[in-house]
């Protein structure tokens, strides 16, 4: 049983076969890149929103959480099942490998979490080897951007997708927007949208709402005067696996997103 994004990427990627999961934030099922992974897993809840009467009818052997799971929570789960909770610091650069390593070892998988780690490692080679050649070093700078209905929202460098970003050679900035230990700012006012004004925009929807209110403030000329707007160099994103998901399987879809967006440009 996985009770978390992150737990339920590993656990595929490493063979396991979960009973449960949580919806993707945003969405009414898991992350569609895992959707044909995963089957029709059973639903037993949402982020930080557990059904424990759902956990419990599927009986599992073993529940797979987030690390902020509260300490009454933790309990709870263990009355049902063992239950690991990663503590690992979130936002750093390894705080996904070190997950894997846990949530690997949980599931009596080490060796299958190296290995997804390991591919994950060569394609950050790759990926890097791209961007060295097609993008200026001067210009590597980027920013994430979530694009709800309410405005923007710009990503921490600390979530999974800046850290990959990084690794392959780009200059992720929050610009000084997102507080410590969050994952994303306020939303912005198209008055304030010169924050988010880099070389490079990755910008993720989640659903078909927050997909709307980009098309209507694409329109603006303050979207429109951004240099990544002029420059051709905004690049559309999932947002359910850039700005939610975390693992190996997520980890190469994002890493062959970038490489589809600085493929073919020439310094």
């Amino acid at each position: 049983m996985t009770l978390y994004e992150g737990a339920l990427d590993t656990a595929i990627a490493t063979g396991a076969e979960p009973v449960g999961a949580v919806i993707t934030r945003g969405g009414t099922s898991v992350a569609s890149y895992i959707q044909p992974l995963a089957d029709d897993i059973e639903i037993v809840g949402a982020p930080g929103e557990t059904n424990l009467e759902a956990v419990l009818a599927s009986q599992p052997d073993i529940i797979l959480a987030p690390g902020w799971t509260s300490p009454q929570q933790y309990r709870l789960l263990s009355l049902i099942a063992p239950t690991v909770a990663p503590d690992v610091p979130p936002y750093q650069s390894d705080s996904w490998i070190r997950e894997t390593r846990i949530f690997a070892r949980a599931l009596g998988r080490e060796a299958q979490g190296e290995a997804a780690i390991d591919k994950v490692q060569r394609r950050i080679a790759e990926v890097a080897k791209l961007v060295a050649a097609n993008v200026p070093e001067g210009q590597r700078d980027a920013a994430i951007v979530r694009w709800m209905p309410q405005g923007a929202l710009v990503m921490s460098p600390g979530i999974f997708s800046a850290t990959l970003l990084a690794a392959v050679g780009f200059d992720v900035s929050d610009a000084g927007l997102v507080n410590a230990g969050r994952p994303h700012s306020h939303p912005l006012s198209e008055e304030n949208l010169s924050a988010i004004d880099q070389s490079w925009l990755f910008l993720a929807t989640l659903n078909k709402d927050g997909k709307e209110a980009l098309d209507a403030a694409s329109r603006s000329p303050a979207f429109r005067r951004l240099q990544a707007v002029e420059n051709g160099q905004v690049v559309a994103v999932d947002g359910q696996e850039w700005t939610s998901a975390s693992g190996p399987l997520v980890a190469g879809q994002i890493l062959d997103a970038v490489a589809a967006a600085v493929s073919g440009r020439k310094p």
